[in-house]
């Protein structure tokens, strides 16, 4: 019913490591704790964001969407080609040539591209639609200070 596009694309800029400090303790988002004076190791985001660099590229998300999934406007999306989309996952998609991000749904015998705002329809998948799925989301960057 769908297609995944798994073209290879070579990323225009080296990796280079930047690797960051890692505070060893962790920040209460409850009571607050002491806090310790020290860095226990560093931090690459890319280890931690990217599993296979060369399946993996970023993307922009427009709109609101997706807003329940945690997913804001001009938020940016970490999306890996190399996974299997499996009804549940978030996936970056081309519909009828235009991209869309949705979560992939499978109910009754149909596919749909499920928008996580009530304002917004889902997109029931049908006979005739040209659907490929480009990847699936791992990762969100939000932004929280403009």
């Amino acid at each position: 019913m769908f297609r995944t596009a798994f073209t290879q694309c070579s990323p225009t800029l080296s990796q280079q490591a930047m690797r960051l400090p890692l505070f060893g303790s962790k920040v209460a988002a409850g009571f607050p704790s002491p806090a310790d004076d020290y860095v226990e190791k560093t931090l690459d985001l890319n280890e931690l964001l990217v599993q296979k660099p060369a399946a993996t590229f970023f993307a922009r998300a427009p709109g609101f969407s997706m807003i329940n999934a945690g997913i804001h406007p001009n938020d940016i999306l970490i999306v890996d080609r190399s996974i299997e989309p499996v009804p549940g996952n978030i996936v970056i998609c081309a519909l009828d040539g235009e991209l869309t991000v949705k979560r992939l749904e499978h109910e009754n015998g149909h596919w749909k591209l499920k928008a996580e705002n009530p304002d917004y329809a889902d997109i029931a998948v049908h006979e005739g639609l040209e659907l490929v799925i480009w990847g699936v989301v791992t990762n969100v960057i939000h932004r929280l200070y403009p």
